[in-house]
């Protein structure tokens, strides 16, 4: 089953967004209730070893069940009679509330999350419509129960054979937009290694550096708005809180954090799709982007958003057929590339000049040529139970135009193999070989 996930821009009209706003109030309150039932639960269920509690106790039914998903979903019919507000909103939205609640309940007792939240007033932004009994695009707008119909700007079209199965109304500052997951019943294999490989180091200095040279800076978002950003914020925190004016700057704040988060997501799709048009193989670092984000550098971190591109990589190297990997992240800046030696370098020095061989370039160049051997390397031990590389690759290459082989000369019993160059003309004057 493919499941694939396309977010358009909608236009509800007034009525309809002071509706949604509405809509997710209610939405809201309902989560807090039952979380609210949840630590009552918990809280009747523990106290003191030597002494009653002074200041409150919990006092509930022993026999009293736990308030699950079941429980309060089939408490949300009763509900809606003591709590008229309770009925505006779509069933299956309130069912997706209390849902979301007990997947964060989940969290926490599973994957060590935190314990679930309240949500103050404007933090639920999000509403699910989980089914549909056709499909609720209809033209140039989209059919919502409750709602009616409204505009949609679709810039890509529903691919065919693709069904409709759930919507996502998001509200982003004072735009609204809709996530429309689709799904078809077919089954698409994993890309399998093959073709030219990249490695790829990602840094403050430069955003990426790949093996074949490639360096890209940083273009920093946050940075280049972070005084217009200041200004802002500064304005908003002298407005009555709740006010007209409070709210106008608030969302004047919210657009701004928008537009950082649009344009870095467009840089990191555009230099995915860069990556994937320049090889056929995709390594990088299994680096921990949040431990690092802890940092002294860390707001340089959280600007580059690393760990968002390594996904986006990966995603566009399934999407186009490209194999991705990761590959152990350590000692790859103190390795030589060419004859694998330890070279010590600190931070500042910036060129990888190898005392054994002779072997100089740029620091972040060596770190990728670094991460795509290493990345060769466990392809041919693990996929392929020790096969010579360079036999793999010229066979796995057949039918590409213009590639053999890639540079694997320093795997274990593998043949000296020349690296991949490709010449570009400039300007009408040719490149002399050194050879």
């Amino acid at each position: 089953m493919l499941t694939l996930t396309y977010r358009y821009r909608i236009y509800p009209q007034a009525a309809q967004q002071q509706e949604l706003i509405e809509w997710m109030d209610i939405c809201r309150n309902a989560y807090n209730y039952g979380l609210r039932q949840i630590k009552d639960w918990c809280n009747s269920r523990k106290c003191l070893i030597d002494r009653c509690s002074i200041r409150q106790e919990y006092v509930m039914a022993a026999d009293l069940p736990f308030p699950n998903e079941a429980v309060q979903h089939s408490a949300l019919p009763g509900a809606k009679k003591e709590f008229s507000r309770l009925a505006f909103v779509p069933s299956q939205v309130l069912q997706q509330t209390i849902k979301q609640l007990h997947r964060s309940w989940e969290g926490f007792q599973k994957l060590s999350h935190g314990f679930p939240r309240f949500k103050k007033f404007g933090q639920f932004k999000s509403l699910l419509f989980p089914q549909f009994k056709q499909s609720p695009v209809v033209g140039n707008n989209l059919l919502l129960p409750k709602l009616g119909l409204v505009k949609v700007n679709l810039h890509r079209p529903i691919s065919d054979g693709f069904v409709v199965k759930q919507v996502r109304i998001l509200k982003k500052a004072d735009r609204w937009y809709a996530s429309i997951s689709l799904q078809c019943d077919v089954s698409v294999p994993d890309p399998m290694p093959h073709g030219h490989a990249i490695g790829v180091d990602i840094g403050l200095e430069k955003f990426l550096a790949t093996s074949d040279g490639v360096l890209v800076k940083p273009p920093k978002f946050f940075k280049s708005l972070q005084s217009k950003l200041k200004l802002l914020q500064r304005r908003l925190s002298r407005k009555q809180k709740r006010s007209k004016n409070y709210e106008k700057a608030r969302i004047k704040v919210a657009l701004v954090h928008h537009q950082i988060d649009n344009t870095r997501k467009d840089f990191h799709f555009k230099q995915a799709h860069a990556l994937c048009g320049a090889g056929d193989m995709v390594f990088m670092e299994d680096l921990d982007y949040t431990v690092m984000a802890k940092g002294m550098f860390g707001k340089r971190m959280l600007d580059g958003g690393f760990g968002a591109f390594r996904t986006i990589v990966k995603y566009v190297c399934w999407k186009t057929g490209k194999f991705f990997g990761v590959v152990n992240s350590r000692g790859t800046s103190q390795e030589c590339p060419e004859c694998g030696a330890t070279v010590k370098k600190d931070l500042s020095v910036r060129v990888h000049n190898c005392p054994e061989c002779g072997f100089t370039t740029d620091r972040d160049v060596a770190s990728g040529l670094v991460i795509r051997n290493r990345g060769i390397e466990l392809i041919a031990e693990n996929l392929w139970g020790g096969f010579p590389a360079t036999e793999f690759f010229k066979r796995s290459t057949d039918g590409q135009s213009g590639i053999e082989s890639v540079c694997a000369a320093v795997l274990p019993g593998a043949e000296e193999t020349k690296p991949r160059q490709v010449a570009k003309p400039r300007k009408g004057k040719t490149r002399k070989s050194k050879l």
